[in-house]
């Protein structure tokens, strides 16, 4: 009947089971979803991650003159769900253990992470194109005998270009040694 007393005298004994945060700093597990991040020497502008937040956090609007794009994320209405982080195909987006969104009201308009990613000219005729970073074109181009470096800096249609030459001086040069 008065089991509950052995019970009440052993948490007594062993203290409280939660953190004592305001005297301690909190522990941030491993894997904690806090603060998104972008990196905008990865982003390639595909605007993935505008897509799936869940909060309509991110914004992409390309600038007029067309010199780039602009990345804007909204802190105060991120719902730090991970989506974006989850579909980027550069991991151009991080998550940070960072927790500490409390701000106060007035400081809501600072409460963005904004980065300016420029477009490119590309090699062969000057074309604005969207930066790839080379991480992805090492994958995309890791079988083939093609240097990534030169493709990423032509646009789709002289990489095709390109490539379609060398396909016409390979057959000539299988011609020649026949």
């Amino acid at each position: 009947m008065f089991d509950f007393l052995k019970i009440l005298a052993g948490n007594v004994v062993k203290g409280p089971s939660t953190d004592p945060f305001p005297f301690v700093e909190a522990k941030t597990p491993a894997r904690f979803r806090g603060k998104v991040h972008m990196n905008p020497a990865l982003c390639v502008g595909c605007a993935i991650c505008r897509h799936v937040c869940a909060g309509a956090a991110i914004h992409i609007e390309e600038r007029p003159d067309g010199s780039g794009y602009d990345f804007a994320l909204w802190h105060n209405t991120c719902a730090l769900c991970g989506l974006c982080r989850h579909y980027c195909p550069t991991g151009a987006i991080s998550m940070s253990n960072d927790w500490h969104n409390a701000h106060p009201q007035s400081e809501k308009y600072e409460w963005c992470e904004r980065h300016f990613v420029p477009f490119l000219s590309c090699e062969g005729c000057g074309a604005h194109i969207r930066p790839l970073p080379p991480a992805l074109a090492g994958r995309i181009y890791a079988d083939n005998d093609v240097d990534a470096a030169h493709l990423m800096r032509l646009c789709p249609q002289c990489r095709q270009l390109e490539s379609a030459l060398k396909r016409v001086e390979a057959d000539n040069g299988d011609r020649t040694h026949a």
